[in-house]
Protein backbone atom coordinates (compact mmCIF):
# COMPACT_ATOMS: atom_id res chain seq x y z
CA UNK A 1 0.00 0.00 0.00
CA UNK A 2 2.95 2.36 0.55
CA UNK A 3 3.74 3.06 -3.05
CA UNK A 4 5.48 6.16 -4.32
CA UNK A 5 2.89 8.86 -4.89
CA UNK A 6 3.69 11.72 -7.18
CA UNK A 7 0.96 14.22 -7.75
CA UNK A 8 1.33 16.18 -10.99
CA UNK A 9 1.33 19.95 -10.63
CA UNK A 10 -1.84 20.39 -12.69
CA UNK A 11 -5.14 18.91 -11.57
CA UNK A 12 -6.04 15.96 -13.73
CA UNK A 13 -8.61 13.22 -13.49
CA UNK A 14 -5.99 10.72 -12.32
CA UNK A 15 -4.68 13.17 -9.72
CA UNK A 16 -8.17 13.71 -8.37
CA UNK A 17 -8.69 9.94 -8.16
CA UNK A 18 -5.38 9.49 -6.29
CA UNK A 19 -6.26 12.22 -3.81
CA UNK A 20 -9.73 10.77 -3.25
CA UNK A 21 -8.28 7.28 -2.84
CA UNK A 22 -5.74 8.46 -0.26
CA UNK A 23 -8.36 10.43 1.65
CA UNK A 24 -10.75 7.47 1.72
CA UNK A 25 -7.99 5.08 2.75
CA UNK A 26 -6.40 7.17 5.51
CA UNK A 27 -9.14 9.44 6.90
CA UNK A 28 -10.35 7.09 9.65
CA UNK A 29 -6.87 6.12 10.83
CA UNK A 30 -5.61 9.67 10.87
CA UNK A 31 -8.73 10.95 12.63
CA UNK A 32 -8.35 8.29 15.33
CA UNK A 33 -4.70 9.27 15.75
CA UNK A 34 -5.60 12.97 16.00
CA UNK A 35 -8.55 12.51 18.40
CA UNK A 36 -6.26 10.86 20.96
CA UNK A 37 -4.05 13.93 20.98
CA UNK A 38 -6.37 16.96 20.83
CA UNK A 39 -9.16 18.18 23.07
CA UNK A 40 -11.98 18.98 20.68
CA UNK A 41 -13.58 17.38 17.67
CA UNK A 42 -13.41 20.70 15.81
CA UNK A 43 -9.62 20.84 16.30
CA UNK A 44 -9.32 17.23 15.10
CA UNK A 45 -11.30 18.01 11.94
CA UNK A 46 -9.23 21.15 11.29
CA UNK A 47 -5.99 19.21 11.63
CA UNK A 48 -7.16 16.44 9.31
CA UNK A 49 -8.23 19.02 6.76
CA UNK A 50 -4.82 20.73 7.01
CA UNK A 51 -3.04 17.40 6.47
CA UNK A 52 -5.00 16.64 3.31
CA UNK A 53 -4.61 20.21 2.11
CA UNK A 54 -0.84 19.86 2.44
CA UNK A 55 -1.02 16.49 0.67
CA UNK A 56 -3.00 17.99 -2.23
CA UNK A 57 -0.50 20.83 -2.58
CA UNK A 58 2.52 18.52 -2.54
CA UNK A 59 4.24 18.15 -5.93
CA UNK A 60 7.23 16.06 -4.81
CA UNK A 61 7.25 12.25 -4.81
CA UNK A 62 6.23 10.64 -1.53
CA UNK A 63 8.06 7.34 -1.04
CA UNK A 64 6.39 6.19 2.18
CA UNK A 65 2.86 7.59 2.06
CA UNK A 66 1.70 6.28 5.45
CA UNK A 67 4.81 7.57 7.18
CA UNK A 68 4.53 10.93 5.41
CA UNK A 69 0.86 11.37 6.37
CA UNK A 70 1.42 10.49 10.03
CA UNK A 71 4.50 12.72 10.24
CA UNK A 72 2.60 15.66 8.76
CA UNK A 73 -0.31 14.91 11.12
CA UNK A 74 1.97 14.82 14.16
CA UNK A 75 3.53 18.13 13.07
CA UNK A 76 0.09 19.72 12.60
CA UNK A 77 -0.95 18.57 16.09
CA UNK A 78 2.23 20.04 17.55
CA UNK A 79 1.66 23.30 15.67
CA UNK A 80 -1.92 23.49 16.96
CA UNK A 81 -0.75 23.01 20.55
CA UNK A 82 1.98 25.64 20.22
CA UNK A 83 -0.24 28.21 18.60
CA UNK A 84 -1.89 30.41 21.15
CA UNK A 85 -5.35 31.47 20.18
CA UNK A 86 -5.79 35.22 20.58
CA UNK A 87 -8.38 36.09 23.19
CA UNK A 88 -11.51 37.78 21.97
CA UNK A 89 -13.72 40.45 23.42
CA UNK A 90 -16.21 37.65 24.11
CA UNK A 91 -13.67 36.18 26.53
CA UNK A 92 -13.71 39.42 28.50
CA UNK A 93 -17.38 39.61 29.22
CA UNK A 94 -18.22 35.92 29.49
CA UNK A 95 -18.51 34.52 32.96
CA UNK A 96 -17.99 31.01 34.23
CA UNK A 97 -19.92 31.38 37.46
CA UNK A 98 -23.38 30.21 38.28
CA UNK A 99 -24.86 33.68 37.90
CA UNK A 100 -27.04 34.21 34.87
CA UNK A 101 -25.71 37.68 34.05
CA UNK A 102 -23.68 37.83 30.86
CA UNK A 103 -22.29 40.99 29.29
CA UNK A 104 -23.09 39.56 25.87
CA UNK A 105 -26.80 39.62 26.76
CA UNK A 106 -26.64 43.41 26.77
CA UNK A 107 -25.48 43.61 23.18
CA UNK A 108 -28.13 41.33 21.77
CA UNK A 109 -31.04 42.60 23.84
CA UNK A 110 -33.00 44.73 21.40
CA UNK A 111 -35.46 45.90 24.03
CA UNK A 112 -35.00 49.57 24.62
CA UNK A 113 -35.58 49.93 28.29
CA UNK A 114 -33.82 52.42 30.54
CA UNK A 115 -32.18 49.79 32.74
CA UNK A 116 -30.53 47.96 29.80
CA UNK A 117 -29.45 51.25 28.24
CA UNK A 118 -27.97 52.37 31.56
CA UNK A 119 -26.05 49.12 32.08
CA UNK A 120 -24.79 49.29 28.48
CA UNK A 121 -23.50 52.80 29.05
CA UNK A 122 -21.82 51.71 32.31
CA UNK A 123 -20.17 48.82 30.44
CA UNK A 124 -18.81 51.06 27.68
CA UNK A 125 -17.66 53.68 30.17
CA UNK A 126 -15.86 50.99 32.19
CA UNK A 127 -14.36 49.44 29.06
CA UNK A 128 -13.00 52.76 27.81
CA UNK A 129 -11.73 53.71 31.27
CA UNK A 130 -9.95 50.34 31.55
CA UNK A 131 -8.53 50.75 28.03
CA UNK A 132 -7.15 54.15 29.00
CA UNK A 133 -5.29 52.54 31.92
CA UNK A 134 -3.36 50.30 29.53
CA UNK A 135 0.00 51.14 27.99
CA UNK A 136 -0.55 52.60 24.51
CA UNK A 137 0.81 49.55 22.58
CA UNK A 138 -1.53 47.15 24.40
CA UNK A 139 -4.52 49.47 24.01
CA UNK A 140 -3.77 49.95 20.32
CA UNK A 141 -3.43 46.22 19.63
CA UNK A 142 -6.75 45.53 21.36
CA UNK A 143 -8.68 48.39 19.74
CA UNK A 144 -7.39 47.74 16.23
CA UNK A 145 -7.97 43.99 16.34
CA UNK A 146 -11.08 43.61 18.48
CA UNK A 147 -13.04 46.81 18.08
CA UNK A 148 -12.03 47.86 14.57
CA UNK A 149 -11.75 44.27 13.29
CA UNK A 150 -8.32 44.63 11.65
CA UNK A 151 -6.40 41.36 11.36
CA UNK A 152 -3.10 40.91 13.18
CA UNK A 153 -1.42 40.39 9.81
CA UNK A 154 -2.60 43.81 8.57
CA UNK A 155 -1.68 45.50 11.85
CA UNK A 156 1.78 43.92 11.68
CA UNK A 157 2.30 45.17 8.13
CA UNK A 158 1.23 48.70 9.08
CA UNK A 159 3.15 48.93 12.36
CA UNK A 160 6.24 46.85 11.63
CA UNK A 161 5.62 44.75 14.78
CA UNK A 162 5.54 40.97 14.65
CA UNK A 163 2.20 39.18 14.85
CA UNK A 164 3.28 37.38 18.03
CA UNK A 165 4.10 40.70 19.69
CA UNK A 166 0.68 42.06 18.77
CA UNK A 167 -1.06 38.92 20.05
CA UNK A 168 0.85 39.16 23.30
CA UNK A 169 -0.06 42.82 23.75
CA UNK A 170 -3.71 42.10 23.10
CA UNK A 171 -3.61 39.22 25.59
CA UNK A 172 -2.33 41.52 28.35
CA UNK A 173 -5.06 44.00 27.45
CA UNK A 174 -7.72 41.28 27.61
CA UNK A 175 -6.51 40.10 31.02
CA UNK A 176 -6.67 43.64 32.39
CA UNK A 177 -10.09 44.30 30.87
CA UNK A 178 -11.46 41.00 32.11
CA UNK A 179 -10.40 41.85 35.66
CA UNK A 180 -11.89 45.34 35.51
CA UNK A 181 -15.15 44.23 33.94
CA UNK A 182 -15.59 41.29 36.29
CA UNK A 183 -15.44 43.76 39.20
CA UNK A 184 -18.14 45.82 37.55
CA UNK A 185 -20.23 42.70 36.92
CA UNK A 186 -19.91 41.71 40.56
CA UNK A 187 -21.02 45.19 41.66
CA UNK A 188 -24.05 45.05 39.38
CA UNK A 189 -25.01 41.58 40.61
CA UNK A 190 -24.72 42.60 44.26
CA UNK A 191 -27.03 45.56 43.68
CA UNK A 192 -29.77 43.32 42.25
Amino acid sequence: MDQAWQIPATMSESRGKHITEVMNTYSKRLMGFIRKRVKSEADAEDILQDVFYQFMGNTKPIEQLTSWLFTVTRNKITDKKRKKKPELLEDIYQTNGEESFEWSDLFFDDKNNPETDYIRSIFWDALYAALNELPAPQREAFVLNEIEGISFKDIAEQSGETINTLISRKRYAVLHLRERLSSLRDELLNQS
